[in-house]
């Protein structure tokens, strides 16, 4: 089952309602802080937790499964296609992450093209289920790994254990483009 999916039909439910995270946590009896790192992939609920956030969104459990599982042979989407997705948004970081694959729900992997302005980076390196891929397309970076620093350059890659605390860093006076994959855990 695709856990990103979930997160981001999640957030789009609550989004199209007009609803705070504020407004879903306390309906689900949760913390805001926690609902936000379901949304942003960062803590994944248990199916009781998921019940109620599907409550308080008004939505039938089912729904926000519905087609996680569907896998058809092959999925195009073209460049004026790609999916825009909010993942960690900040003040201090507005790195741009488009999908690449969002047509196929079902997926063992998850990639996304991300734009890293000059001087953006995520607050604090943290972890996620998985394993990760990174390839700068793009301009310069920083990879903080287990409290380590990497520099990357355009043609440079990386594959990791996302359940160590990471982040990206641009400290260039360019923006970046990294093509960043996210295997999906086995359930």
């Amino acid at each position: 089952m695709n856990l990103v999916e979930l997160a981001q039909r999640i957030r789009n439910h609550r989004l199209d309602q007009r609803l705070t995270l504020e407004d879903v946590a306390a309906r689900a009896g949760q913390t805001r802080s926690w609902l936000s790192k379901v949304e942003n992939f960062r803590v994944t609920p248990s199916l009781p937790a998921l019940g109620e956030v599907a409550k308080a969104l008004g939505v039938p459990l089912s729904k926000l499964f519905e087609g996680l599982d569907d896998r058809p042979a092959i999925v195009i989407v073209r460049a004026n296609e790609r999916k825009q997705i909010d993942r960690n948004s900040s003040a201090q970081n507005t790195s741009v992450y488009e999908s690449l694959a969002h047509k196929r729900a079902s997926r063992s992997m998850d990639p996304f093209l991300v734009t890293i302005p000059s001087g953006v980076s995520r607050e604090e390196a943290l972890p996620h289920p998985g394993e990760e891929f990174l390839f700068v397309q793009d301009g310069t970076v920083q990879f903080e790994y287990d409290e380590q620093i990497h520099s990357l350059s355009a043609g440079d890659s990386l594959y990791f254990d996302a359940t160590i605390p990471h982040r990206l860093i641009n400290t260039s006076e360019n923006s970046a483009t990294v093509l960043c994959v996210f295997q999906n855990p086995s359930d």
